[in-house]
């Protein structure tokens, strides 16, 4: 009888392994609490269990995840990338699971959210998220900026949505950030006239904030011509050539533009999203639907 050779692997090549599940959930819970300990608690298994997965995790993967030190654990290069495929991976586990045999999760999601995230980002979020988690009922406040922070600080919100690097919430995760410009309609004559003419969101809003701070420190005068709560009503003013505003960069196209740079206005920066929970079942089921999402976006 002939020896039969298997042709799926040459004779020095090393057989396929597989990224264990619960690795990847541990290695999350690292990243989404900052500690081994907590995250220990999150995913039910002693500190120095932890430590084990994620040094087995770095050996599967070759590469170093985490920096450790005495008082905090951050993400190397490679742990960075290594949480979007992670995300990814929980995330298509649950999205099976739901599919096949629902989830087991049920009850209320208190969030909290600006008005602009409200009008944006979070729509998409929870159309996901009601596939995946059909018996959970998601509540949704949009409020100012630090006023959604009050909601979390206080309890009445078991997820928040903000932009504000001074944050008093320390747990906070950062999701994505965005440039924001100076925008005006095309063509338009607004950003021509002294005092400069300016549509900003309400008082509370880190966007606001930021224009402002750079055009004083710029020694530009101007006067809030137009005030709304959502970059909606700041776009519509923009448009009417009322006046300019600070926005993100990618709001710019057809009738809106980037203002040039030859009429000298100072940059404002980035703005960074962050999101915060409070652990509970729901809201860690939510976050980790979040990041997996935007894992798959272009701010990621």
């Amino acid at each position: 009888m002939n020896e039969i050779s298997s042709p799926l692997l040459p004779n020095d090549a090393e057989p396929m392994r597989t990224i264990s599940l619960d690795m990847a959930r541990t290695f999350a819970a690292i990243c989404d609490t900052g500690s081994f300990r907590l995250a220990a608690n999150r995913v039910n298994r002693s500190p120095s269990a932890v430590s084990l997965q994620v040094a087995k995790l770095e050996e599967l993967l070759n590469c170093e995840l985490l920096h450790r030190d005495a008082r905090k654990v951050t993400l190397t290069q490679a742990g960075e990338q290594f949480l979007g495929y992670a995300r990814r991976l929980l995330s298509l586990n649950d999205e099976t699971l739901s599919k096949f045999r629902g989830s087991t999760l049920s009850g209320h999601l208190r969030l909290a959210a600006p008005h602009d995230l409200g009008i944006s980002t979070v729509p998409a979020l929870l159309k996901r998220f009601a596939v995946t988690h059909p018996n959970i009922c998601v509540e949704v406040r949009l409020d100012a900026c630090d006023a959604a922070q009050d909601l979390f600080g206080s309890g009445n919100a078991q997820v928040v949505f903000f932009s504000e690097q001074n944050s008093r919430i320390r747990a906070a995760r950062k999701l994505y950030t965005e440039e924001l410009c100076w925008l005006q309609a095309t063509d338009g004559a607004a950003v021509q006239n002294t005092p400069l003419p300016i549509a900003v969101s309400e008082k509370g809003c880190s966007w606001r904030d930021a224009a402002l701070a750079a055009l004083d420190q710029a020694a530009i005068p101007y006067r809030v011509a137009y005030s709304s709560d959502t970059s909606a009503g700041q776009l519509a003013a923009v448009r009417a050539d009322l006046a300019i505003a600070a926005l993100p960069k990618a709001i710019a196209k057809n009738d809106v533009s980037l203002v040039s740079s030859e009429l000298g206005l100072p940059s404002i920066g980035n703005v960074t999203t962050f999101m915060a929970h409070d652990d509970s079942k729901n809201a860690v089921a939510f976050a980790a639907h979040v990041e997996a999402h935007l894992a798959e976006s272009p701010y990621r």
